[in-house]
């Protein structure tokens, strides 16, 4: 053997193997680092290649496919359990199934498949429901067993009933209990979207049930076998789905009950998102304050919307956390994420609040603290007049903007983001003076709505103080915006030009200032 040969030929393996390493760990820093940085963004799931170019930047998208409704959330053992309506076949073939996802901060998600397929029974593809962790083993199923209760389409002439499922292994994948449902269907059309809370001052479960205009109330003492004792009637609202119900403190110390429900109340002026109530409930019975509903969001994408628990709250009834399905069934296909292999995207998880406003109750909403751990740089400005426009020296396709606003006389102010340079292109968010109202609009730039008819939507404000405080979180495909304290909030899907980053004050009709103007840019 040549010496020299075999000593040229270990050189030139060592240079090839040093030369890959280096590549090796490069793909990983890189990997980790656009993880890391990737705000809500999930592990890909096996199989998959992560695409991001479309892919919000903090908040939750489905891996792969398609997502609707948002199951509650429970807390076991340090992490939040979500689960969400998932279809793997999409475009391509129906049926959703329960897809798993984990979170220790309620902004970075891990994938963890699919808990409860798709037409693994004659019952059919599971719907949407609710889950418990029955800590008191009251269905026999064993200490701290997720319970889920969900609508399925049973092989009963495709009636909507009321089936369980379980899990012994901390929620990772659950077994059906049986083909027979746990609440049939009694002769309704609509009868879907169980949610199951337990009742400390009563002792019972509850489930409370969308029942076309009607929520329904069923109490049970094992998960298992359920008693109807009521319902609520609601009016102008249309098809009830994802009802909710919570005990919460006001500000002002009184207790109250919440009824919730995604609602349509367009054909009356109102949203297409969250409807709710508040009122007394004794164990069988709501009575609400008022017959009318409230709207915890005024956008056109906060839909199938759910609230849970706070873990390690000090109070469980001051605050709950709330999040919603950031699309609408009347466009819902329409998407450019689509291009990516996915359509499905949740708002950023809110803390709500019930405030006395002095005659009435109202929720507020704001975006959890933890958005303030993400990765950011920060641009602060100085108190600037505006009498027509300004353009600010900042730029941005992910970030959160605060600013004060007050006038002495004025018709219109507000923002222009995501502008395009030729000033085109852009989102709005101001309020109108003269219209007494706050408004979101998306008319001159990309939006999901083909029709039109979906383009602005707005909320009564009080303008008399002559001020106003928004708070504006603009993620790639998505707008949200708190007003004030958060009374009224707005989710709506934008779809701009990548190239699209510019913000531009705005004060039409007189003099506007601008201050505590703030940007935590997520994506520098």
């Amino acid at each position: 053997m040549n010496n020299s040969r075999t000593t040229s030929r270990r050189r030139r393996t060592l240079v090839i193997l040093g030369v890959v390493g280096l590549i090796i760990v490069g793909a990983l820093l890189y990997y980790f680092t656009q993880n890391r940085a990737a705000g809500s963004r999930q592990d890909s799931p096996p199989g998959t290649t992560q695409l991001t170019n479309q892919r919000a930047h903090y908040h939750f998208t489905v891996p792969d496919k398609w997502k609707n409704d948002p199951q509650r959330p429970v807390y076991f053992k340090g992490k939040y359990h979500y689960y969400y309506l998932y279809n793997k076949d999409y475009p391509n073939g129906n049926g959703t199934e329960w897809r798993h996802a984990t979170s220790t901060d309620l902004i970075h998600w891990k994938d963890q498949g699919v808990a409860i397929p798709k037409y693994t029974n004659k019952n059919g593809d599971p719907w949407s429901g609710s889950v418990v962790v029955d800590t008191h083993n009251t269905a026999g199923f064993g200490k701290n067993a997720f319970i889920a209760i969900l609508t399925q389409p049973s092989a009963n002439g495709g009636a909507q009933e009321q089936y369980l499922w379980y899990s012994k292994n901390g929620g990772k994948t659950f077994t059906s209990y049986s083909k027979k449902p746990v609440l049939a269907n009694p002769g309704n059309a609509d009868f879907r979207d169980p949610k199951i809370i337990w009742d400390s001052q009563s002792r019972h479960w509850v489930m409370l049930m969308a029942e076309g205009n009607k929520i329904g109330f069923y109490t049970s003492t094992n998960l298992k076998k359920w008693k109807y004792t009521s319902g609520f009637l609601t009016e102008n609202v249309g098809t009830l789905e994802c009802p909710d119900l919570y005990r919460m403190q006001a500000t002002n110390g009184a207790y109250k009950w919440v009824l919730g429900a995604s609602a349509n109340g367009r054909g009356a002026g109102n949203p297409n998102t969250y409807a709710y109530w508040t009122g007394s409930f004794n164990g069988k019975k709501f009575i609400a304050d008022r017959q009318e509903p409230k709207w915890l969001d005024h956008g056109f994408d906060w839909y199938a919307a759910v609230t849970f628990d706070i873990a390690g709250a000090s109070n469980p009834y001051e605050q709950r956390y709330a999040l919603g399905w950031m699309n609408n069934w009347d466009y819902a296909n329409n998407t450019p994420t689509l291009k990516e292999g996915f359509n499905g995207m949740d708002s950023i998880v809110r803390k709500i609040r019930l405030r006395f406003n002095g005659q009435s109750y109202d929720l507020s909403s704001q975006p959890i603290g933890a958005i303030s751990q993400l990765p950011a740089s920060t641009q602060t400005f100085q108190r600037m007049e505006v009498e027509g426009s300004r353009i600010l020296n900042a730029s941005g396709a992910s970030y959160q903007l605060d600013a004060d606003i007050s006038w002495s006389q004025l018709k219109n102010a507000g923002l222009r983001l995501r502008e395009s340079g030729d000033k085109s292109r852009h989102v709005d968010v101001g309020v109108f003076v003269e219209g007494a109202y706050t408004y979101v609009n998306r008319t001159y730039t990309g939006h999901p709505d083909t029709n039109g008819t979906s383009l602005e939507s707005r909320a009564p404000f009080n303008t008399d103080k002559k001020k106003v405080h928004l708070k504006v979180l603009v993620d790639k495909n998505s707008i949200e915006v708190f007003v004030d304290d958060g009374t009224v909030a707005y989710s709506s899907l934008i779809f701009p030009n990548k190239d699209d980053q510019g913000i531009t004050l705005f004060a039409d009709g007189g003099r506007a200032m601008f201050e505590n103007v703030v940007i935590r840019h997520f994506d520098k």
